[in-house]
């Protein structure tokens, strides 16, 4: 039986709990918050003292910052890309059917969607209330983003796949978490429960994808070790790696973006390194028995890679010097 065939009897397999996982990790359309919930209500008398709050509550906010959650929102709007790529894996059939149902990988996804969704449609609309920043320009960063596509080196493979959602998952929850933290610090009370909430889904969505990776380990044990090896020797890309300001080529704006984030102490080098640690440690790869020889050496290099990252980490410096974004202009004046 061909690899591909083997993973595909085990997405198969798999599929079968999916909607459990559904409904255990995914809030239905109705009982959800949505959008509005967050913002002023353009309906309700009151809504230019709210939005006259958000503008002055903005100026308290620092360059980095804004320069964070522009990317954060970028990558939240770029969901159409991230949604094509997954409804392409082996094992989803997003048109037609398997075993005379509706194939639950490509609800999976299409459910997931309508839940990301809602952060970019949140984060925008806030940046376009606050005033500090170039909303075309990074209109044009969007469009960009999504017309370029990503390649994070997974393919059509579910496994690889689903171990860069685990990861990317938890680091957004990581990122929207610690930027409404430094919000509410600044008394931007209402952009602080944005991002809170924001990260509260990314952590729902986090433990059900490193359920599927767990599940896919119970299935087929080595391969699922040699997916995981793959992709952390290549290292994860995250989606703002493709970052672009107009009039600059693909990724150009992604290391100033990353070290404003380091500077903010939003999303470091030791966060990628604890989210390594997370899943060995939940996945229980060092306690896996009965690998082949290939899985057992990937086993071996996943179980020693955090140490070896993070003394690279502690002889790494974080530049100092603030790159100036289209996005928004030196001291978030436009």
């Amino acid at each position: 039986m061909a690899l591909d065939n083997i993973r595909l009897e085990v997405m198969n397999t798999v599929e079968k709990e999916v909607d459990g996982f559904i409904k255990k990790y995914l809030i239905p359309v109705e009982d959800i918050w949505q959008p509005t919930d967050l913002l002023p209500n353009l309906q309700q008398e009151n809504y230019v003292e709210e939005i006259t709050q958000i503008r002055e509550e903005a100026k308290e906010l620092e360059y980095d910052f804004w320069v964070v959650l522009v990317a954060d929102m970028v990558t939240e709007e770029a969901l159409p890309t991230y949604e094509s790529w997954l409804m392409d894996m082996e094992g989803v059939e997003q048109h037609g059917k398997t075993r005379g149902e509706e194939n639950a990988w490509s609800k999976w996804v299409r459910h997931w969607t309508g839940e990301e969704n809602r952060h970019g449609d949140t984060l925008n609309k806030y940046l376009y209330l606050s005033g500090r920043v170039n909303m075309r320009e990074i209109e044009k960063t969007t469009q960009y983003l999504i017309n370029d596509g990503f390649d994070i080196g997974t393919g059509r493979d579910p496994y690889k796949n689903f171990v860069y959602t685990s990861f990317q998952e938890l680091a957004t929850n990581i990122s929207h978490k610690r930027v409404g933290q430094l919000a509410k610090k600044k008394g931007n009370k209402m952009l602080g429960k944005m991002c809170n909430i924001i990260a509260g889904d990314e952590m729902r969505h986090y433990m059900a994808y490193r359920e599927f990776v767990k599940t896919i380990f119970e299935h087929d044990p080595s391969e699922m070790m040699l997916a995981f090896h793959d992709m952390m020797k290549k290292k994860i890309v995250m989606p703002a790696q493709f970052l672009r300001e107009s009039g600059q080529g693909i990724a150009e704006a992604f290391e100033n973006f990353s070290n404003a984030a380091q500077r903010l102490g939003v999303y470091t080098t030791y966060d990628y390194i604890n989210i390594m640690e997370k899943l060995n440690g939940y996945w229980e790869i060092d306690k896996m028995r009965s690998l082949t020889d290939e899985a057992e050496k990937a086993r071996d290099y996943l179980m020693k890679l955090p140490d070896r990252m993070r003394r690279v980490a502690d002889r790494m410096a974080i530049p100092q010097d603030q790159h100036t974004f289209k996005w928004v202009e030196a001291n978030g004046k436009l």
